[in-house]
């Protein structure tokens, strides 16, 4: 019974995106995905101590067995404290996509992970002086022509901090779109979108910090996604499942050392920005094979 249901929100989504326009092949790259919340407890050898999902019972069944089982084989490196291994807490945000295989037979796999530092409140960041912080960010307008015709996307952004807190580089390192359409047409608004947000990135203002390790560092850089949606559009609820057109990523030139193979962006929360190369680093495959 739990298979059918979600089964069935896979179809629907598939539905919602594929019936706003587009042929046959681009309706192939549809996929049907959810973002699964959560932390998980780093031991002093690497290996994960505790893993809890967050609201399991708004997940579907199967989805929780397979971050579960892929959990047990995860294995980071060691965290570090004065040149000591500690045990960590990390928040873990996770990508899980549904591919149709069959007519009723679903592939579900781990497409990409986060494994930051925990949570803190607004007034805790504001507190810290040893992690870059935000001033001003103002969001994008809305492009015309990408509202005119229908799409909605989000826009993976990785910007360059200088030491004066300005964005002295910025690159789109992926576009996601939700509506799909020829594929001339998808090419075309992902770089409406990238262009969008790469035009408002350039003026936003950052607080470097003034404390920690990092705090010689010549720049930082960021991530940070910019989500494009209609106003008034329902947004999927956790545990929902919702249909999207993955874009190809982008290698970003000044971070290619600090970004994670397994950590691609689109596993990250709209609505935040995250500091490149402070996660917590997988160094086992994301999904278990076996």
């Amino acid at each position: 019974m739990r298979l059918r249901h979600w089964m069935f929100a896979l179809l629907f989504a598939w539905a919602a995106t594929a019936s706003a326009a587009g042929p046959g092949a681009a309706r192939k790259q549809v996929e049907a995905s959810m973002l699964v919340t959560g932390f998980v407890v780093i031991e002093k050898d690497g290996s994960v101590g505790k893993l809890e999902i967050d609201q399991p019972d708004k997940v579907p069944g199967d989805v929780v067995r397979l971050v579960e089982v892929a959990g047990n084989t995860w294995h980071f490196e060691p965290p570090m404290v004065d040149g000591k291994s500690v045990r960590g807490r990390a928040r873990m945000s996770l990508r899980v996509v549904a591919n149709k295989v069959e007519a009723d037979l679903y592939r579900l796999s781990l497409r990409s992970g986060h494994f930051g530092v925990e949570a803190l409140t607004p007034e805790e960041l504001q507190q810290r002086e040893d992690i870059i912080k935000s001033v001003s960010m103002r969001p994008p307008g809305y492009p015309r022509l990408a509202m005119e015709s229908g799409y909605q996307g989000t826009v993976y952004l990785v910007l360059k901090i200088g030491r004066e807190g300005t964005v002295v580089d910025a690159m789109a390192e992926q576009i996601n779109l939700r509506t799909i359409g020829p594929p001339v047409e998808m090419e075309r608004m992902r770089s409406i979108f990238a262009g969008s947000a790469l035009k408002a990135a350039r003026s936003w203002m950052f607080a470097p910090p003034t404390t920690g390790e990092n705090a010689s560092a010549e720049f930082w850089s960021v991530r940070v996604p910019v989500d494009y949606a209609f106003h008034g559009t329902r947004l999927p609820e956790y545990g929902q499942w919702h249909a999207y057109i993955p874009g190809p990523r982008h290698p970003i030139p000044w971070a290619s050392d600090d970004l994670d193979a397994n950590e691609s962006p689109d596993a990250l929360l709209s609505g935040g920005f995250y500091e490149v190369g402070k996660s917590f680093r997988l160094l086992t495959s994301l999904q278990h094979e076996g």
